[in-house]
């Protein structure tokens, strides 16, 4: 019992925290949408990678990854350590600066914004965020059941898995009530650092156990020989290149990130944080990886539906540390969930509730409204899913992934119309859906995923239908991009 309160007292402690931080953030920000929203577009490098590591370190990466580590090798390091640190690095300044320039010069908030302005429709606008909200959805869901998996493990089910969902979710939707963009981009900052630490300390701590890292490799290799060979098993090029890919492109497209390419405070500040990018990644995900990979030769069994890294935690680790590591693991599903609802908020109200009803003093009350319905809608379905935290990550990815090659021709060809990009958006997301949800569908074509086939089709029909159509007079075209200047 002393144990499980010890625990809790942790976990309790470390929410607390971010909570304080909210609190002083909500004091400092001012009462309009650009300040709650993008915190008045003044982030600076250190906050603006750290909220942007932070908000991409969900379940996903401190669940999900050890255990692909632990079932089919650490080469997942190469997935997403190397291929999406460089990958997505790259995209943060292709995208990520031109969408930057656009955005300080005409005040946008959203995606569906800028591309609603760029091709005067609001009907475009509306497409863009419906689909980012729908793929949203299943990605807040993912938080919400990995913190629920996590507490029912720590504790040994005394939190059974609902109430720590539950717990979680309502401490999100306080949060995000009273933080906004400042408060998630500070307390992002205090969770990044955390987590990195404490990846590092259970690393340390697992190693001094076991006797160093020559005798976890050497257990490793022993109990599964495979794990030593480069491109065995699951990792065949083609896996490897589409979950890359996938991973990368809709990680740009997710609306947390994406908006935080309109909340830098400067064309110095994006260069710096793209070019720290892949350090601060691999920081991250070779420790965590490799204990998932080194728990394979260590004999940790891993009952199905668990995850390797509570279990590895509890074995060689004391139990307070475990409290901690976990504490770190909140702080990611946390960190995502906050900017996740966040930015969910500010596509209802200004990309559906705007243009249908126009702007109005209720607009507040209807983010904050649908906050509350978004996250206790994702925790309701999360309870009734048996979907592995992987496949709940990977469907999201793939999802957000079919917008980027459209969004990214529309921002660099002045020549994309309208109807072109209607077509890629609606064309690629189409038949990724099928090829999830449909069994007449393949899922993978010679090896290459439904997703990555989709993007290329995206980009064929962004292309071909701009050639052949003529631009509306409500487009803006070679204009939209005029008087853009860093300076």
């Amino acid at each position: 019992m002393a144990r499980l309160h010890l625990q809790l007292a942790i976990v309790g402690a470390y929410l607390g925290i971010a909570l304080a931080v909210g609190v002083v953030a909500y004091r400092l920000t001012e009462d309009t949408a650009e300040d709650y929203y993008l915190a008045s577009r003044t982030l600076g490098t250190v906050v603006l990678l750290f909220t942007t590591f932070a908000t991409l370190l969900s379940a996903f990466t401190f669940f999900a990854g050890p255990n692909i580590a632990y079932s089919i090798g650490p080469e997942w390091i190469l997935v997403m350590g190397v291929m999406d640190g460089l990958l997505f690095a790259v995209l943060w300044y292709v995208v990520g600066y031109k969408q930057w320039l656009v955005g300080r010069t005409r005040g946008y908030v959203t995606l569906g914004e800028m591309l609603g302005d760029r091709f005067g429709s609001k009907p475009l606008r509306g497409l863009v965020a419906g689909i980012s909200l729908f793929w949203l959805f299943p990605y807040v869901m993912l938080q919400q059941r990995g913190a629920g998996i996590a507490l029912e493990a720590l504790t040994d089910g005394a939190v059974p898995y609902w109430a720590g969902a539950l717990v979680i979710t309502l401490f999100m939707i306080l949060y995000v009530a009273i933080s906004g963009m400042r408060g998630v981009a500070w307390t992002d900052t205090l969770q990044g650092a955390f987590m990195l630490s404490v990846v590092w300390l259970a690393v340390l701590w697992v190693l001094a156990e076991v006797g160093g890292p020559g005798v976890a490799t050497a257990r490793m290799g022993e109990a599964a020989p495979e794990f030593l060979a480069l491109g065995g098993g699951a990792y065949t090029p083609q896996y490897v290149v589409s979950t890359a890919v996938s991973i990368a492109f809709g990680v740009t497209m997710f609306p947390q990130i994406n908006q935080r390419f309109f909340a830098a405070g400067s064309k110095e500040t994006l260069q710096r944080t793209f070019s720290l990018w892949p350090v601060l990644v691999l920081l991250l995900f070779v420790p965590a990886f490799m204990l998932g990979a080194w728990a394979r030769g260590l004999g940790v069994q891993v009952p199905e539906g668990s995850n390797v890294l509570p279990i590895l935690l509890g074995e060689y680790t004391a139990p307070w540390f475990a409290a901690v590591v976990i504490a770190g693991a909140l702080a990611a599903m946390m960190s995502s969930s906050d900017s996740m609802l966040l930015s969910g908020s500010s596509y209802l109200t200004r990309d559906l509730y705007r243009p249908l009803v126009g702007a109005s003093d209720r607009e507040a009350l209807v983010a904050r409204l649908g906050v509350v319905a978004f996250a206790l809608g994702a925790f309701v379905l999360s309870l009734h899913t048996n979907a592995t935290l992987l496949q709940i990550g990977d469907t999201a990815f793939g999802g957000f992934a079919q917008l980027a090659l459209p969004v990214v021709v529309a921002l660099y060809w002045t020549r994309t119309t309208r109807a072109g990009i209607t077509a890629g958006i609606v064309g690629s997301q189409a038949f990724y859906l099928a090829s999830v949800f449909l069994a007449q569908v393949p899922g993978s074509y010679a090896g290459w995923s439904g997703s990555i086939v989709g993007m290329g089709l995206g980009l064929l029909l962004t292309l071909g239908v701009s050639l052949v159509t003529t631009p509306a007079e409500t487009e803006r075209r070679a204009v939209y991009f005029e008087g853009l200047r860093a300076d």
